[in-house]
């Protein structure tokens, strides 16, 4: 059965490109030809004809102003002498006959003797003897020919006389076959120079399409298609001059574009595509540009943009990218599972320890130090563990915040959640992302502000009302110079050196993109607060 559909598919398979090439340039070369040939042998034949008439005239015409002629058309046919004068020129000539008659159509001359002085047989001499040359094919007592007649004229103009020159068919058929030979071997060697270039067609066809056939071609483009519009990856191919050739569906979605039946907004998206990504340095030196962050429509995106050459030269670029806030919001999530594992793994150390202690005492048998241990360690449980997760429904939201604690704990600060925080769970993956992201950065901003200076406290309020969540985040560090407060959320600054200053300007824009709020307000040396509003879908979820 597999052999079987082996072969079948073998069979369906189609034509190679060098067989279908030569096939269809043979077809056309030989339609072509053939009508050339069918074309011209009819030219051909009449040209033929056509120069056979006219060396016949010629000759009847210079034997019509002979002189000879002339003054024996004066005598008696059989005196004439004018049958020695058609004999010589018809054997010099090879013509049929040649026949001269006075205006009653009386030979004077003829192949056979006998037929000297009597009438001329067939009405095409009529035209001759009215002064008009004529030219037709007829037959007399003679075979079937092409017959020419010319008028003759004496000195005085008066016609007295007519040449009737024939030449016999089978000689005007040798001619006309002679000239279609010659037609023949130009066809016969047009059809070679036809096949030979049909086959350095293919040849350099094969070389231009890398030796692959049409169908497979084909499937390469398909394939090239499927793989293209399947990447999560955004893709933008461009020419040398710049211009746009190929946008996937991934990048269609990222840059909110699309695609119409003209090129118009493709032209446009040529230009904003340049506008955004300096592609000059690519398709001039060929250098590729590695992990570029912009930023459109509210979006991060980490761009890589490389160089497409053929032959060494440089044929247009190609740019990658992704979306680097679904990549950042993934890691902040990743960490705050991480953190909330941590935070576990360190309880559950303290707690085994705590076992240990137990077990001493009740191997000691200090009942009254047992229970004043368990009380002591079950109301520190409530204070710290019990009541963050009374406060915090959302376990992601606890576990980050436990890590931040023991962080904060650990560097010699103090971290503290607010008593009247209350954090439902919330449904909106983003939301709770955004929120992880503001706290991690704000919490972090302020244990940096302390600069290794032990004591510091941050608190941390969370309250939700009517859709919205208030955050409110607070530190007794330095604080902010007043000069500095209106740009604090510019990319880039930073009172920690270069390269810094992306924290809080990502957090504006990540609060932003789901329609929150963030404000600041700080006095040197005393404290700094950030206020945060954000959507918080968590009205159903509340208890």
């Amino acid at each position: 059965m597999r052999h079987s559909l082996q072969r079948l598919a073998v069979r369906k398979r189609p034509m190679k490109l060098g067989t279908t090439v030569i096939l269809m340039v043979s077809a056309v070369l030989f339609s072509v030809l053939l009508v050339v040939h069918l074309i011209y042998f009819s030219q051909i034949s009449q040209m033929t004809r056509d120069a056979l008439a006219n060396k016949a005239l010629a000759v009847a015409r210079t034997l019509a102003d002979s002189p000879e002629v002339r003054h024996g058309l004066e005598k008696k046919p059989e005196e004439s002498g004018l049958q020695t004068i058609a004999e010589a020129v018809s054997k010099r000539n090879d013509l049929l006959f040649v026949v001269i008659t006075n205006m009653q159509s009386i030979r004077y001359s003829h192949p056979e003797a006998q037929r000297i002085g009597k009438p001329f047989k067939g009405d095409d001499i009529l035209l001759a003897l009215q002064g008009k040359e004529n030219v037709a094919i007829n037959r007399g007592f003679l075979a079937k020919a092409l017959r020419v007649f010319t008028p003759i004229y004496d000195e005085n103009h008066k016609q007295i006389g007519v040449v009737a020159i024939g030449l016999e068919l089978s000689r005007v058929t040798e001619q006309i076959n002679n000239s279609r030979w010659s037609i023949i071997w130009s066809i016969l060697f047009g059809a070679l120079v036809g096949l030979l270039g049909a086959y350095v067609l293919v040849k350099v066809l094969k070389r231009i399409l890398f030796g692959l056939e049409p169908y497979e071609i084909s499937t390469l483009f398909e394939q090239r298609q499927a793989m293209l519009q399947s990447m999560k990856e955004g893709v933008i191919a461009v020419d040398g001059n710049g211009e746009v050739t190929l946008i996937n569906h991934a990048a269609q979605e990222l840059l909110a574009y699309r695609k119409s039946q003209d090129d118009a907004q493709l032209s446009t998206l040529s230009h904003a595509w340049s506008q955004v990504v300096d592609l000059s340095e690519v398709l001039r030196d060929g250098k590729p540009r590695r992990d570029e962050e912009i930023t459109i429509k509210d979006r991060l995106l980490l761009i890589n943009t490389v160089p497409v050459r053929s032959n060494g030269k440089i044929i247009g670029a190609i740019s990658t990218f992704r979306d680097k806030t679904e990549v950042r919001q993934l890691m902040q999530r990743l960490d705050g599972m991480v953190n909330y594992a941590d935070a576990l793994r360190e309880r559950s150390h303290e707690f085994m320890n705590k076992l240990h202690v137990i077990l001493g005492l009740l191997h000691l048998k200090s009942y009254k130090q047992l229970e004043d241990y368990i009380l002591k360690t079950a109301n520190n449980y409530q204070e710290e563990i019990g009541s963050l997760l009374g406060k915090i429904k959302s376990p992601v939201i606890a576990g980050f915040l436990l890590s931040k604690i023991n962080r904060t704990s650990d560097l010699g600060h103090s971290l503290v959640i607010s008593n009247e925080s209350q954090l439902p769970e919330c449904s909106n993956e983003d939301q709770v992302t955004v929120l992880i992201t503001v706290l991690g950065n704000l919490i972090e901003n302020a244990l940096e502000a302390f600069d290794q200076t032990p004591g510091g406290e941050i608190s941390v309020s969370l309250h939700y009302r009517h859709g919205f969540l208030h955050c409110e985040v607070n530190d007794d560090g330095p604080g902010i110079e007043p000069e500095r407060i209106a740009h604090i959320f510019e990319k880039g600054v930073s009172s920690k050196g270069t390269e810094r200053g992306v924290g809080l300007s990502l957090v504006k824009q990540q609060v932003e993109s789901i329609g929150g709020h963030i404000s600041v307000e700080s006095e040197p040396g005393i404290f700094t607060q950030f206020y945060v509003q954000l959507p918080w879908d968590g009205e159903r979820n509340r208890v």
